[in-house]
């Protein structure tokens, strides 16, 4: 085999790749927590049947999942601004994770609240809870332990295709790794060794958020 295989290229701009994964961290975490947030507003619309919102959430859920995240990128951050609304990169980035990740949870978040017995929502109602106290305290957090799993592996989900985001020049990991890239000519080695990272960091990101569910979520006092 006549390649000959050089990190040393790569790893002398270890400084930008970590830059770029801190960035990648950074979208995921304000994605994730404004997207659940989104979903858990969405499932609650959209499993209580709370008119006009249930059609408005089922319709911005068949759009989302329906459409390329990269198209959803290219019209915040290019379509939006023939419309006056301007942002930079950043802000397009966590825009369109958050529309992302609020979609598909919202249908995750609805399957777990469809999965509460009825009888635990007429014993709230019959202690005189209110619809808001009978959901915060009776349905959501049930609901989140049953599919806490399926969320996790969601977020992971748009934190890999956070990637795209190197399209619109936002500083992540791919970005840093194509910058690299195009100046050491070592694809091969670059584009490894940013591979390993997503590796590790979904690896990283699971056992957090799992652990945190378990914490938080599973292992309440109920």
């Amino acid at each position: 085999m006549a390649y000959q295989f050089d990190f040393a290229p790569v790893l002398q701009h270890t400084d930008l790749l970590l830059t770029g994964a801190a960035f990648t961290l950074a979208l995921t975490a304000v994605g994730a927590v404004l997207g659940i947030g989104l979903g858990i507003v969405g499932a609650l619309c959209r499993a209580w049947k709370i008119s006009p919102f249930d059609r408005l959430f089922g319709l911005y859920v068949e759009v989302i999942r329906n459409t390329p995240f990269l198209v959803q990128l290219f019209f915040i951050f290019f379509g939006l601004p023939s419309l006056g609304v301007k942002m930079t990169e950043w802000h397009a980035a966590v825009i369109a994770m958050v529309i992302n990740l609020g979609a598909y949870s919202t249908e995750i978040i609805r399957a777990g609240i469809q999965a509460t017995p009825r009888g635990q929502i007429e014993a709230a109602s019959s202690l005189a809870l209110t619809r808001l106290q009978t959901f915060r305290h009776v349905v959501l957090r049930p609901a989140l332990t049953r599919v806490w799993p399926a969320l996790v592996s969601q977020v992971i989900i748009v934190m890999l295709g956070s990637s795209v985001c190197s399209q619109i020049a936002a500083e992540e990991l791919t970005f840093a790794a194509n910058f690299i890239q195009s100046r050491n000519f070592r694809a091969f080695e670059t584009y490894f060794v940013t591979t390993a990272m997503y590796f590790v960091m979904a690896l990283l990101i699971r056992q957090l958020l799992m652990r945190l569910g378990q914490r938080f979520i599973v292992g309440r006092p109920r």
